[in-house]
């Protein structure tokens, strides 16, 4: 049986120049392998090479692109999750004259509320919380909920809790502050 190489020879599909030139070029491939030089890599495998690092780039590229787009959904989803929670259980009623301040995107906010309420966020029983420029007051179960979900939302929550009880050795314990001192 005659060689592949013969048969297109025979069938005038190949020229014996283009037969020579091929088995030189395999005869150098064999010789550089059994030397151990190095062997150059023929056109399509430099071509496969190529798609290949370019389909794991962009594969690579992909998920970074996919997982940013997942964190931002869940951060939306986490801040909409706290407005919805901090919009439920908001105090209302505590509007007053006494005024209450604090520090809001780097600002000084008053909050007028009533004597009651006043005494609550001092206590820590009430808490601050500001979202996208609105400040919400609620409750100190509340905010530690929101405190879980993301503590910067937290603007005021004290927590010192004030008896009205006087300590035995309390050296003022006969002076009493007067209920209209403001500081």
């Amino acid at each position: 049986m005659s060689s592949l190489q013969d048969q297109l020879l025979k069938a005038g599909l190949s020229t014996k120049q283009k037969a020579r030139q091929a088995n030189s070029a395999q005869r150098k491939k064999n010789k550089q392998k059994r030397s151990g030089v190095a062997v150059e890599k023929s056109l399509q495998e430099q071509v496969k090479q190529d798609l290949e690092k370019v389909k794991k780039d962009k594969l690579v590229k992909d998920t970074a692109l996919n997982e940013e787009k997942k964190q931002q959904l869940a951060d939306k989803e986490n801040v909409l999750r706290i407005q919805q929670i901090l919009q439920h259980h908001q105090i209302k009623d505590a509007k007053g004259e006494s005024e209450y301040n604090y520090t809001f995107n780097n600002k000084i906010k008053k909050l007028f509320v009533n004597a009651v309420t006043h005494r609550a966020l001092v206590n820590g029983r009430l808490a601050l919380c500001g979202l996208a420029e609105t400040s919400y007051l609620v409750t100190a179960e509340t905010a530690e909920k929101v405190a879980t979900l993301d503590a910067k939302v937290i603007l005021v929550q004290n927590d010192k809790v004030e008896s009205d009880v006087v300590e035995d050795d309390d050296p003022y314990a006969d002076y009493q502050i007067p209920d209209d001192l403001i500081w």
